[in-house]
């Protein structure tokens, strides 16, 4: 993002505007808040989380202020022939390709063990990167002699001996964690004045509450306290902080801490 708008400035641009469905406004501070997009079922801000206010002052997000029905009615009125253009599902610079094809052009793949959360010898992966936490699909378990009928869910990864652990049920305790670490914290603005905050911990998850404790150190590094266990924190993806519709900034999942029993 930093290098695009670097580069417009220097051509002599003095805004950059994106599709992004997010907003921006001034507060009576003077700083440039980012907010959520008016369609929540649109809402990008989770993706903006790592920009400055500085850059924010030189940004345009003009689709924000509508719900994408609105956007497509412009977009048929002024004849362009993306008005009807189906709604993209995926990452938006590798195309409709699949996301495991994608990898596979860059990395190896590194078969190794799926065991259970037991212990239990349950098969093979092709990739440890082919699988997130929480996943149920694409894991080609079937029915194993002496468990339950039940769906199986990517539990861990032991990237120490190359194995992916699996356990069964939805809400299985292995999925679970009540206390998340957040590393690499960036602020919008300032550093949230209030405890309690909503945070998503991935994009298009509902607010989600919980009370930072760090937060007002200097660190960057917090931690955050469910008032609900959330499923499938995984390490290596984003959480982001907001106060209502206004997005306060995030951090990288660093670990987790599951249920006490």
């Amino acid at each position: 993002f930093k290098v695009f708008l670097d580069y417009a400035l220097l051509l002599g641009a003095d805004f950059i505007a994106t599709g992004h469905y997010a907003r921006l406004k001034r507060t009576p501070n003077g700083q440039v808040a980012l907010l959520k997009g008016l369609d929540a079922n649109k809402d990008q801000s989770y993706f903006l989380q790592s920009v400055s206010a500085e850059q924010f002052e030189r940004c345009l997000f003009p689709v924000g202020e509508l719900e994408k029905k609105a956007v497509r009615a412009r977009a048929t009125a002024a004849g362009l022939i993306t008005h009807n253009k189906k709604d993209s599902t995926g990452i938006c610079f590798i195309g409709e390709r699949r996301f495991n094809d994608f990898l596979k052009t860059y990395l190896p793949s590194q078969p190794g063990e799926i065991r259970s959360t037991e212990g239990a010898y349950l098969g093979q992966h092709q990739g440890l990167m082919y699988h997130t936490l929480g996943q149920r699909q694409g894991l080609g378990i079937g029915g194993v002699r002496g468990t339950p009928d039940a769906p199986w869910y990517v539990a861990g990864k032991n990237l120490g001996d190359n194995t992916l652990l699996v356990c069964q049920g939805h809400d299985h305790p292995s999925l679970l964690s009540q206390t998340v670490t957040i590393a690499q914290l960036h602020w919008v603005n300032d550093p949230p004045k209030a405890a309690r905050v909503a945070v998503k911990l991935r994009y298009r998850q509902a607010d989600q509450f919980g009370e930072l404790t760090g937060h007002d150190s200097g660190d960057e590094r917090l931690t955050v306290r469910f008032e609900t266990p959330q499923r499938a924190a995984t390490p290596g993806q984003w959480a982001c902080f907001y106060d209502g519709d206004i997005c306060l900034g995030g951090g990288e999942i660093e670990s987790s801490v599951g249920v006490a029993p």
